[in-house]
Parts: C-alpha cells; sequence; structure tokens
C-alpha cells in the first residue's frame, strides 16, 4: 500500500501548530533536544491529543510516519 505523502507544515497544522517555516523553526529551536531516553511522544513540549496522534502514527506505520520520524531526527539534534 503506497501511503501519501505529507509534508512537514502539514504534521505541523495536524498537531494544532503554527506551521510557517519560521514558527517550525520555532519550535525545533525551543524544544531541542529531546533526550535519546525520551520517546518523543512522551516529551513535555506535547499535549496529551498530541501525544496520542504522534503515539499512533509510529505504532501503526500510518502513512504520518515517515514525516513524525523527520520531526523526531529535527527535535533530537543539538
Amino acid at each position: 500500500m503506497e501511503h501519501p505523502d505529507h509534508p512537514f507544515t502539514e504534521l505541523f497544522e495536524q498537531l494544532g501548530l503554527a506551521s510557517d517555516p519560521a514558527s517550525i523553526k520555532r519550535f525545533i529551536d525551543r524544544h531541542a533536544p529531546i533526550p535519546d531516553e525520551v520517546a518523543l511522544p512522551d516529551a513535555p513540549c506535547w499535549n496529551e491529543g498530541q501525544a496520542e496522534f504522534l503515539r499512533e502514527a509510529i505504532e501503526e506505520d500510518a502513512d504520518w510516519a515517515e514525516v513524525v520520524d523527520h520531526l523526531n531526527a529535527s527535535l533530537r539534534k543539538n
């Protein structure tokens, strides 16, 4: 099955966050780095709904999984 390709900005919209490039950069700069021992959905920057969405995307290998992996990598960088 082919998965739709969701842009990074669309993930931020799905999470209810500002999705313009400057806002995305500010969010990542503010919340990175997430420690390696903390799963992305367990990071303190998410509300309950956002964390659940991220958890489901990862666990179910949903069509959002690839862009969620990109978010995870972005938030792990120093």
